[in-house]
């Protein structure tokens, strides 16, 4: 009898999100089990728990996701459980904290065909503001759109916080071939002046661009906000938005809104929970690889 495809699911918060469990499921995994206030520490002897229980052959069954809210604590534990393997005894490793990671890479994969479809251009040299960019989603946005050749400036409350943000994005998490930078919000009037990209990443129910700061935005191409909660982080772009003018804007910008962003998101998360399963070789998927297979989703239905 054939071994059952189990995905051992690790989280450093109380509860491991009902979301990824009905996603791990609903792309092929027959067992989703929990591991819940995980430390670091435990990372390696529950990988290799899981890895040394099974044969070579049927460790192809067997797979690895890391949950939590805190992006450098899931990308250090990826890490982590990549060294712990003991080849040819080794899984396939997925980290997605939060949702932080498919999500980033469906709202810059959207913004990307919107760029190329109703402006005709690329991220390339392009000026995003990231508001509300210091938790992950914005985190991990800022380091997709930089990798893609974007200038991104994550926005936050405190310059402070948002420079070690900034920071950590642009050395850590971009190995220090990129450069993120940091602003106030109290000035994001004078950074909506030259932005040409807009991502609304704060926390749900907050207005983090209103319609004058739209109005003042000459060159603003695409805003896009993930916030499905009233009142929208972007004024005048609504959930359903996809593409779709923003009254007001002086520039043409069209907002793309969060069940857009979120239909994107669904689909990269399907896919690499798939990929991990049909994986010839063990592979470690993070926020690059989210963004890889968005591009590849929007690209076939565009």
């Amino acid at each position: 009898m054939e071994k059952q495809f189990i995905l051992h699911m690790l989280t450093t918060a109380k509860n491991l999100s009902p979301f990824d469990v009905n996603m791990a499921l609903d792309a092929g995994w027959v067992s989703a089990l929990a591991y819940t206030n995980v430390e670091a520490s435990e990372v390696q002897g529950l990988v290799q728990d899981a890895i040394f229980s099974r044969s070579v052959k049927n460790l192809k069954r067997t797979g690895i996701f890391i949950g939590g809210r805190d992006t450098k604590q899931a990308m250090d534990m990826l890490k982590m459980a990549k060294r712990s393997m003991v080849p040819p005894f080794e899984v396939s490793v997925f980290a997605d904290p939060s949702g932080a990671f498919t999500t980033a890479a469906g709202m810059v994969a959207a913004v990307e065909r919107e760029l190329a479809a109703k402006f005709n251009t690329t991220l390339e040299g392009k000026n995003i503001l990231a508001l509300g960019g210091t938790g992950p989603v914005g985190q991990a946005a800022a380091v997709i759109a930089a990798q893609a050749g974007a200038n991104v400036r994550i926005i936050g409350r405190q310059l402070e916080k948002a420079q070690l943000i900034a920071d950590l994005c642009s050395n850590e998490f971009g190995d220090g071939k990129i450069t993120v930078t940091a602003g106030a919000d109290a000035d994001k009037a004078e950074y909506i002046k030259t932005a040409d990209v807009v991502f609304a990443t704060g926390a749900a129910g907050i207005e983090l661009l209103s319609a004058e700061l739209i109005a003042s935005a000459p060159q603003l191409k695409v805003a896009a906000d993930v916030n499905a909660v009233p009142p929208a982080g972007i004024a005048g772009v609504d959930a359903f938005h996809n593409g779709t003018p923003i009254e007001g804007s002086i520039s043409g910008a069209v907002g793309i809104g969060a069940l857009a962003i979120g239909n994107v998101k669904y689909q990269a998360q399907n896919m690499l929970l798939k990929r991990m399963i049909t994986a010839e070789k063990p592979e470690y998927l993070h926020f690059e690889h989210a963004f890889e297979v968005a591009r590849e989703y929007v690209k076939a239905n565009a």
